[in-house]
């Protein structure tokens, strides 16, 4: 089985409907007249979910469930400290960056701080489509070029300028004329070979737009490769893409959406593992923990040069509220040493995922960084098969990848080893169970 089409791994059949319990079956009729077919649900049987706390999450009759999947909420379902901050300044004011307000420039200085050095200016939008959407409009200004290179089974976002980066997305949203997608490395490639052989593919990629034609205004990378089936590699082989994007008068953007916020554990920003300067990075989804808000950190002259000369403005960009929401995500963050706990469990949990794999042969390619975790099954059948029996035994996950046969593990960030462990006994349990192979 292929996603070519732009299905989404692990979504619900809707003419399994019929099969559902009747109050069930009666939400997703109701869900198809009212939204339509393009809502997807996750799992065979959907999940009615009403309540959440830190890692956890549950349904309508109070059923738990371990959430190993949700990337938004990074420092956990309902955390305290954001809710209060967010109640507090809705009670207080909500409006946008058109007036003087500290709280957002606090913020903004205190988000570049975590950035390398270089990275000096942020603007501030509302999702990470439109992160990488003014990415894009600011590389091609400053570049007077076109073109993007990606990776080949990429997802930056859904505006119709991004969504033609996005391969992901399937054959109806073919890539635009001024693209190239590229492959990533492979699972088990080392830096020394990983680095030079992609900088080779992203240079024929450029090479083959200006046979086109077409100059090269960016190189834009997730620096996890999660939707190519978390390409993660070894740290360091993404500086020599960066190194053949400057040679060739393109800008590198560092797609952040879900490889910052200290998900990888060894540094707050996915880029910052391979030792490359971005000229642009962009952020999005945990960033206001589930509060809309994304923004871009970019170079200052970049930023100097298009903001005195391109008429932009986001009515709910940086609003105060999501300043609020952002701002205590950072707060927690760092209290609660959420980074270095990234770390230490993740790699807890690639060691016991590895152990459990090699105990029941169904899963290989084993590999993580921090708390994204993923691991190849045979294909898209039985990885659905694993990630339906494991919700059905309470805990959480996906699948991604061009053929939808990875198990794709990325919980909030407060999550602990005792959670590692309560989600590998269940994956041994349904690895066992004869009918996860068929």
């Amino acid at each position: 089985m292929t996603l070519g089409s732009g299905a989404m791994p692990n979504s619900f059949d809707p003419s399994a409907a019929a099969g559902l319990p009747e109050r069930d079956a009666g939400l997703v009729a109701r869900r198809r007249r009212a939204l339509g077919p393009g809502y997807k649900l996750l799992y065979r049987r959907p999940l009615e979910l009403v309540r959440g706390d830190g890692v956890l999450v549950y349904d309508r009759d109070g059923a738990e469930y371990l959430d190993a999947y949700n990337n938004v909420p990074c420092v956990g379902h309902s955390e305290p400290t954001v809710v209060a901050a967010v109640a507090a300044q809705m009670a207080a004011l909500n409006t946008n960056t058109r007036y003087l307000a500290e709280p957002i420039l606090d913020y903004a200085e205190r988000l570049l701080a975590t950035h390398d050095t270089g990275l000096e200016t942020l603007m501030l939008a509302t999702t990470g489509s439109e992160a990488n959407d003014l990415a894009l409009r600011i590389a091609r200004h400053a570049t007077g070029a076109t073109g993007v290179v990606v990776s080949a089974h990429a997802y930056h976002g859904l505006t119709s300028a991004i969504a033609e980066l996005s391969p992901s997305l399937g054959a109806k949203e073919p890539l635009g004329l001024h693209v190239r997608a590229v492959a990533p490395p492979d699972p088990g490639e080392d830096a020394a070979t990983a680095g030079p052989a992609f900088a080779r593919r992203v240079a024929a990629a450029i090479d083959d737009l200006e046979r086109h034609g077409v100059r090269t205004a960016a190189v834009l990378m997730d620096s996890l490769f999660a939707s190519d089936g978390l390409r993660s590699g070894p740290a360091g082989f993404l500086a020599p893409v960066a190194a053949v994007a400057r040679a060739r008068g393109a800008l590198f953007v560092a797609d952040e959406v879900q490889s910052g916020f200290a998900r990888t554990g060894e540094a707050m920003w996915g880029y910052q593992r391979h030792g490359l300067a971005p000229d642009l990075v962009t952020m999005g989804k945990p960033m206001g923990n589930g509060v809309p808000i994304a923004g871009v950190a970019a170079r200052a002259d970049l930023i100097e040069r298009f903001g005195s000369q391109v008429r932009y403005f986001n009515t709910f960009g940086g609003n105060t509220v999501a300043i609020a929401a952002a701002t205590a995500v950072l707060d927690v963050l760092e209290r609660d040493g959420l980074q270095a706990n990234a770390r230490a469990v993740g790699a807890y949990l690639l060691d016991g995922l590895t152990r459990v794999a090699a105990g029941a042969g169904v899963l290989r390619a084993v590999r993580g960084a921090g708390l994204y975790l993923a691991a190849d099954c045979a294909d898209a059948d039985v990885a659905g098969r694993v990630v339906n029996g494991l919700r059905e035994r309470g805990v959480l996950i996906s699948a991604a990848g061009p053929d939808g046969a990875s198990l794709k593990i990325r919980p909030p960030l407060p999550f602990t080893e005792r959670h590692a462990d309560r989600l590998l006994g269940a994956l041994a349990d349904v690895l066992a169970d004869p009918a996860t192979e068929g």
